[in-house]
């Protein structure tokens, strides 16, 4: 979201836009609450879910670009024949158009980037009245997801409300190890949302030609660099071998964190979490790492470890199954 944030500014600098913000879901849909697009004369920004009912959307945003008008779009999902639909999903999504534009919009933006960027917090309120504009309130007394998400509303917003959303900074990720798959693991990880730390004291690897994505690359003794970055959510150890790892997780058990993932063979986990448990480390403690790293793809190179890494940093943070999302697909023929 952060990217968002930014690129709306630079789109502002230029013209007007249209925020286009999903607002409330039933059913099954493409996007959450909260999902958003930007909409300029000449582009879009973003993605509510594609197909015929972002179509939609865009024709109506340009509408309310050129005219100011404030909107409701319904997209209809259901699939029902006796109903003009724009996808077979099975639920319903409503969507809230507005105009953004001129300097009171740009510094509104800037706050909202400065938010994210920072350990701050903030409520950014949308009200649905005509007259009203976006504002920020500071303090946390909106429900919301772990994630940080606003909670999902299953019922429609009327006229004289507001939509309300939690903002908070990106989930850390701290890159232990600047080798082959952390390169990729960098790139993906802040491609879906991360801000990325690496940490390793190899100066010839931890570079920002190396790790242009992250947000910080810190060149020092493993130790001291994993005290810059121990209040991280997520770690994902790639290091060079096991005295690494041993050296990292010292530190890193000692501090809670929703993940701490650890690349290697079966046996090097083995060998570690048997050397760790002599030290005193519970094995309950021990049983909280996600090793071997990664979901199981049968990924082989850098790229696709990688891949597999963040697909289990998805799972943890939206609480996903990591099972397949495939059935079996029955064909009824008609006769």
């Amino acid at each position: 979201m952060l990217e968002f944030y930014q690129q709306m500014a630079q789109a502002l600098r230029q013209d007007s836009v249209v925020l286009t913000t999903v607002v409330s879901v039933t059913g099954s849909v493409p996007r959450e609450v909260g999902a958003k697009m930007l909409v300029c004369r000449d582009r879009a920004i973003g993605t509510i879910g594609g197909g015929a009912g972002e179509a939609k959307v865009i024709r109506q945003a340009l509408q309310v670009l050129a005219t100011g008008e404030k909107q409701f779009v319904e997209i209809d999902l259901s699939g029902a024949l006796q109903r003009e639909t724009q996808g077979v999903c099975g639920g319903a999504m409503q969507v809230w158009l507005e105009r953004w534009s001129g300097n009171e919009a740009i510094k509104l933006i800037k706050q909202i980037i400065e938010i994210l960027s920072s350990s701050g917090r903030g409520t950014l309120v949308t009200p649905f009245s005509g007259d009203s504009q976006p504002y920020l309130e500071f303090g946390d007394n909106e429900p919301h997801s772990p994630q940080g998400l606003p909670k999902a509303r299953h019922k429609e917003h009327k006229e004289n409300e507001a939509f309300r959303e939690i903002l908070v900074p990106l989930p850390t990720l701290l890159i232990v190890g600047a080798g082959h798959v952390a390169v990729p693991l960098a790139a993906i990880a802040a491609m879906i949302g991360f801000r990325v730390t690496v940490v390793d004291d190899r100066a010839e690897f931890a570079t920002r030609e190396r790790f242009p994505q992250a947000a910080e690359v810190i060149v020092q003794s493993l130790t001291f660099a994993l005290k810059c970055g121990v209040n991280s959510q997520y770690v994902a150890l790639v290091t060079r071998g096991i005295q690494h790892d041993l050296e990292a997780l010292r530190l890193l058990l000692q501090q809670p964190a929703q993940y701490i993932g650890m690349i290697g063979s079966r046996k090097r986990v083995r060998l570690v979490c048997q050397q760790l448990q002599q030290e005193g480390y519970s094995p309950e403690v021990l049983a909280s790492l996600y090793a071997p790293i990664g979901l199981d793809i049968g990924a082989l190179t850098p790229e696709e470890i990688a891949v597999s890494i963040c697909a289990e940093l998805i799972k943890v943070r939206r609480g996903g199954t990591g099972k397949s999302l495939s059935d079996p697909v029955t064909t009824t023929v008609l006769t």
